[in-house]
């Protein structure tokens, strides 16, 4: 097997080509096309993404409609996600590579490690969530909750991640937020207020105020 990884850098694209280019990346990856791939990108605007298992009705699809929103549906699994002022991740493997070969919260884990290193880097001291939780409250957001393997800083929630598995690959996809729209949120998913949400996650400028995009990536 291949030790070399390969780095793609695309910027802002539309929800549609960032959906369409992670899932292409996946087959192509795992059709042994191309080696273990890690991608970065952005939104060209607001974007809605909702899980490949999710309900439609959990967005308020009038209002995204009105306000111009476009809303996709990810391949991967997970709740909704509002992405705006972030960093976007996706990364496929086949799951015959050594480190990624023992199962989905095992490739969570080692996939948020390398997350965690990379936040630390700049100055953050994040935390990998290890217990698993037997229920967590309905919610169409994906970052109202925090599941095994992801990040927390100051017991908030700082990455949302999702995965589709197939039998001889992965794809994982995340998000990476700076500024979080809280008020938006309230308004694209029916939420009775901000309360809820601003207790469970944050964004990585509401922790350093002077960060940018650049100095994450490097």
């Amino acid at each position: 097997m291949t030790n070399v990884w390969r780095f793609i850098d695309t910027g802002p694209c539309s929800a549609a080509y960032n959906m369409a280019l992670d899932e292409a990346i996946a087959i192509v990856v795992r059709k042994d096309n191309a080696p273990p791939t890690l991608r970065l990108y952005g939104w060209d605007m607001p974007s809605v993404s909702i899980g490949c298992f999710q309900k439609t009705s959990d967005v308020d699809i009038a209002y995204c409609i009105e306000k111009h929103i476009p809303v996709v549906r990810r391949p991967t699994g997970g709740r909704a996600i509002l992405h705006s002022n972030e960093i976007t991740y996706s990364f496929s493997v086949k799951t015959i590579h050594r480190l990624f070969s023992k199962g989905l919260l095992d490739s969570y884990k080692k996939i948020s490690i390398a997350l965690g290193y990379a936040l630390s880097k700049i100055g953050l001291s994040p935390e990998l969530k290890l217990i698993k939780e037997n229920h967590r409250p309905r919610n169409p957001l994906c970052f109202h909750s925090t599941s095994y393997g992801e990040i927390t800083i100051n017991n908030k929630k700082i990455i949302g991640s999702a995965q589709k598995r197939w039998t001889d690959s992965l794809l994982q996809q995340g998000s990476i937020p700076f500024i979080i729209d809280r008020d938006e949120l309230v308004k694209v998913f029916r939420l009775k207020s901000t309360h809820g949400i601003r207790e469970a996650f944050t964004g990585l400028k509401e922790i350093l105020p002077e960060l940018n995009t650049d100095d994450l990536k490097s």
